[in-house]
């Protein structure tokens, strides 16, 4: 199909109808249950696409710009660190969260005699930092004492399984080991030189002075970090999140030379050009290429969605609830908990991953990724309602 052949531009027109739509729907719905947006986009994007109504088919051109959304993504979860707020305890109980999440997975899946334990474990100790950050944010919850932990555990719960899908089922002419060896040196050096640019009055001066003109450097930095980033990752053949996400981390690092408006600023900019444009594309695609009838068709997968869902429960839960016990009340460690069993991006890379290579049935991991779409929508609700129940008793002891 070529890209001006009129089908393309006109289901062009349909992605972004239900981007807009997704907003508009979640407001409608809102006094009777919160809705995280994502969910309704997944939802549009399977309505629209080729095995509801058929308005739009998957195309080389959506897949581009769906692969920038998720980088965006990713992008925008590493900037949005805080590395000073998430720093001693919140990182360190994250770090041993999720590695007891991962002992977890990977002995359940072997004693369950699973032949792809491995990526089937780093998929289920993932943490959608991405997709929860704008819930949390958009709650208050950022702003409170849950929010550095939140932090804490979206990063290692995101960072860790990335990295591990890079190291063990990278693609292209390196090794996973190699390839992983060269992109930190990469990344090493891309934050030896924003040291060096952070620490420059000059650079300081134009981000600053730039920041209500057309020349806008701090957003055009950050779009060519991550496509610098994007492209070392794509050609040392790992995946675009890996790179996407340290771009973030680096981007955060060097624009925190400017004020606290001013960084605010780039960042609402930011938000603005990934959840306003890119990012919900993104989601929408993936509901427009979800398999719904190897879903629906499968006895095995529809078996295994609420098996996966309880799955990320316990494995991400569970974990959470109990490692942060000292540090936490119960409400506050019940909203940690269910964000931290929020997963969706990583879990589509590696049941993918997993199926493209013969790892496991195409049923299996669509149950993953359809279990992974349910974890969205009922996890952060959740978190909400342990939100409210912190927030009264507080009120009730300040009374």
């Amino acid at each position: 199909m070529d890209v001006m052949d009129g089908a393309v531009p006109v289901e062009l027109l349909v992605l972004a109808c239900a981007a807009v739509a997704a907003p508009l729907l979640v407001d409608r719905v809102e006094r009777w249950v919160r809705l995280p947006s994502v969910v309704v986009e997944i939802v549009l994007g399977i309505v629209i696409g080729p095995q509801v109504l058929g308005l739009v088919q998957a195309h080389a051109l959506f897949e581009v710009v769906s692969q920038l959304g998720l980088a965006m993504l990713f992008f925008l979860a590493g900037y949005e660190i805080d590395f000073r707020a998430v720093r001693g305890r919140p990182i360190t109980l994250a770090s041993l969260g999720w590695v007891l999440s991962f002992v977890l997975a990977g002995g359940g899946l072997a004693l369950a005699g699973v032949d792809a334990v491995l990526i089937l474990a780093i998929g289920l100790c993932s943490t959608a930092l991405g997709t929860i950050l704008p819930i949390a944010r958009d709650s208050g919850l950022l702003a409170g004492p849950v929010g550095p932990y939140l932090m804490a555990v979206g990063a290692v719960g995101e960072f860790a399984p990335i990295a591990l899908l890079a190291l063990f089922y990278s693609e292209g002419q390196h090794s996973g080991r190699t390839t992983l060896v060269i992109l930190l040196v990469g990344l090493a050096v891309a934050a030896a030189a924003f040291g060096s640019l952070r620490r420059s009055a000059r650079v300081s001066r134009l981000l600053s002075a730039t920041m209500g003109t057309s020349a806008q450097l701090a957003v055009r930095l950050s779009v060519l970090v991550l496509l610098a980033a994007v492209l070392l990752a794509a050609e040392v053949g790992v995946d675009i999140a890996l790179g996407a996400f340290a771009a973030g981390v680096c981007m955060h690092v060097l624009l925190s030379a400017l004020d606290e408006r001013e960084e605010a600023l780039v960042q609402s900019k930011l938000d603005g050009i990934g959840f306003g444009a890119v990012v919900p594309v993104f989601f929408v695609y993936t509901g427009v290429t979800f398999d719904l009838d190897q879903l629906l068709g499968s006895p095995l997968a529809l078996v295994l969605i609420p098996v996966f869902l309880a799955a990320f429960a316990v494995v991400r839960g569970v974990t959470t609830f109990a490692v942060f016990a000292r540090v936490l009340d119960r409400p506050q460690r019940g909203v940690l908990a269910a964000f931290a069993a929020t997963e969706l991006p990583i879990v589509v890379v590696a049941a993918s991953t997993a199926a493209e290579r013969g790892l496991v049935d195409e049923s299996v991991a669509a149950a993953m990724i359809g279990a992974a779409m349910l974890s969205v929508l009922l996890f952060p609700l959740i978190g909400l309602r342990w939100a409210r129940m912190d927030t009264r008793a507080v009120s009730a002891e300040a009374i």
